[in-house]
Parts: C-alpha cells; sequence; structure tokens
C-alpha cells in the first residue's frame, strides 16, 4: 500500500491540481487529507469538490470555521473565512450546496488505524492545537503528547513539514531526503502544506508513506495564477498573495 497524506489545501487549486498529479505519477493507492481543505485560497469550492474523492478527509480548523464559527480567528483569517463561507453557502445548484455543507458536516477530528493516527492539530486537541518545531523544546508538551501516542501521529496545521522524535527531537522535511523510517519509537510527522507552505519553501509539500518509510514531496506550482486569483477578490487581501511567493 503506497498512501499519499496532504493537508491545508487551503482552496489552492493551481497547487492542488499539481499535488494530485504527482501523486498519480508516484502510483499512490490511496489519498488522506487532514483538513483545511478550504480558507485562505480563492477556489474553496472546487477543492472542496475534488477532495470529496480521498478515502480520508479529517475536519480543519478552517473547515470548522467555514461550517459553523471561524473560532479565534482574527484580521485577515477571518475576513477570508467569512469569504469562504459565502462561496461554498452560494456556489452551484442547491444540491451541489447541500453536498458540500454535508461533507464538510461528516468530517471527523481524528481517524485511527492501528497504532497511526491522523488529525489536523494534535493528538491532544485535533482541531486547533498547533505543535511548531521549536515545541520540541518544550519538553513537558512533548512528554503529553507522546504520551497520547500509540505508534505516530500524522499531522498539519502549522505548515511546517518535519518529523519529532520520541527524543524530544525535531528533524526538518529537508533534512529527511531519504524519508524516515517509522518503528523506532514514537513520532509525529507533520506532512505540510499544500496550499500555502509556512517553512520558507514556496512549493507544495505532502508526504508518502509506503511500509514504514515516509518520504516527503516538494512540487512546483503555477504561484502566479492563484496570486492573481486572490488579487482579484478584495476580501482576501494582497497578503495572502504576496506569502504564496515566499513560502511564509
Amino acid at each position: 500500500m503506497k498512501r499519499a497524506i496532504v493537508s491545508d489545501i487551503h482552496g489552492n487549486l493551481e497547487a492542488w491540481t499539481a499535488v494530485l498529479e504527482d501523486i498519480k505519477r508516484q502510483g499512490c493507492d490511496q489519498i488522506y487529507c487532514l483538513g483545511d481543505v478550504v480558507g485562505y485560497g480563492p477556489d474553496p469550492c472546487v477543492c472542496l469538490d475534488a477532495i470529496m474523492q480521498a478515502d480520508v478527509c479529517i475536519l480543519g480548523n478552517h473547515d470548522f470555521g467555514a461550517l459553523l464559527d471561524p473560532e479565534g480567528f482574527g484580521g485577515t483569517a477571518e475576513q477570508a473565512i467569512f469569504w469562504t463561507r459565502q462561496q461554498l453557502e452560494t456556489t452551484g445548484s442547491s444540491e451541489e450546496i447541500r453536498r458540500r455543507m454535508g461533507f464538510l458536516a461528516r468530517l471527523p477530528r481524528t481517524h485511527v488505524e492501528g497504532g497511526h493516527c491522523f488529525v489536523h492539530g494534535s493528538i491532544r486537541n485535533p482541531l486547533n492545537e498547533y505543535v511548531f518545531p521549536e515545541d520540541a523544546h518544550e519538553q513537558r508538551k512533548m512528554e503529553k503528547l507522546f504520551s497520547m501516542i500509540q505508534e505516530v501521529c500524522f499531522m498539519g496545521h502549522t505548515h511546517v513539514p518535519g518529523v519529532f522524535t520520541e527524543d524530544f527531537t525535531f528533524i526538518p522535511e529537508d533534512e529527511c531526503s531519504a524519508g524516515f523510517l517509522l518503528g523506532n519509537g514514537k513520532s509525529m510527522i507533520n506532512v505540510g502544506s499544500v496550499g500555502q507552505p509556512r517553512d520558507g519553501d514556496w512549493r507544495s509539500c505532502y508526504a508518502i508513506v509506503e511500509g514504514r518509510r515516509v518520504t516527503f514531496r516538494r512540487i512546483e506550482y503555477d504561484v502566479d495564477q492563484t496570486m492573481k486569483k486572490i488579487l482579484a477578490v478584495p476580501l482576501l487581501g494582497s497578503f495572502l498573495a504576496e506569502r504564496l511567493k515566499t513560502g511564509r
């Protein structure tokens, strides 16, 4: 079994299209999505329609915000999620609108398969908790998170890909070029972001799991086209376009 794990598409159709093409080229059998299909980006409806074909999809905080309440959002994020909700509620036929909103309403906050857990934020707070690279030095936080993990937890939310190991180390994605082997102790793996990377690399990121090996993939996409779409929507704002170019 060869599984692609994606997260944080954020309504970026150009990025998702490029990643999906790479997933097909890599011969993956399944696609798991760790949430935040919508929010920030200019194509929430199309991205949501596409991700319905995934084998598993988890609820992200932006998906929840578009559906019910943007808890903890402010400024640009809140403005963007209200615009996103408007798109979801008005784009397409009444049947299409019901299908999209119903899909979001049914998304689980966690998915567990044996010793593997899939969440958006963290195993402790699947929807909202961030686990940043610098948290590797927060011993109490790491001890609590790892105590709840059986083998490995796959997550997104921070848009920063890499691996947390049980000895409180964070290994960035660019230091895992040969892949990371599961099974040598517990781990937390952030698969990065398809639609809005924030690790200084503008390219989309996702992970492939085959057997015990996890590899990260970086994919170029037509970022200029996505930026043009965002700039054409005043409620999204220039900041959301410009940050795509720098990966921040």
